[in-house]
């Protein structure tokens, strides 16, 4: 078990853990649907993230990695189709976070909200990536800047 979630409430836990998942899917559909290029960045950076993270958190996501696929697919459906109120109720869920992770040692709650920001920032990124990789391998002012 993780150290510092051991004082929380099991469905607190379990929102913590399922809170990548849950950031993903809302970087992921911006454009309101979710394409496999999102998914699979998403899938790949919970992986890497077990190996990548802050000390402080490796613990944390070798959980999250057990179960990143499922607590996704999970969500995806319970939020799908991705209209602006189903959206809006998944951020409705994400901003929960905030009242459970005050509840954390101040050091790993800061750390983990930034870890997390990153990794939506990540997700909602791989379509760009995609975009400006291989549709537009040659930089174009004003396109990709």
């Amino acid at each position: 078990m993780i150290t510092q979630l051991e004082e929380l409430a099991q469905h607190e836990k379990e929102l913590l853990l399922k809170a990548p998942a849950l950031v993903s899917l809302l970087a992921a559909s911006g454009d309101h649907e979710i394409n496999q290029t999102q998914k699979a960045d998403a899938v790949k950076l919970s992986h890497l993230k077990t190996f990548t993270a802050h000390p402080l958190l490796i613990p944390y996501y070798r959980e999250v990695e057990k179960h990143f696929g499922a607590y996704f697919e999970e969500a995806a459906k319970k939020y799908a189709p991705f209209d602006d109120e189903k959206r809006q109720a998944l951020r409705t869920e994400i901003n929960v976070l905030e009242t459970v992770m005050k509840k954390l040692n101040k050091d790993f709650a800061r750390t983990l909200h930034a870890s997390l920001k990153g990794y939506g920032d990540h997700v909602r990124r791989a379509d760009a990536s995609f975009m400006e990789g291989f549709i537009f391998p040659i930089p174009i002012h004003g396109l990709t800047d």
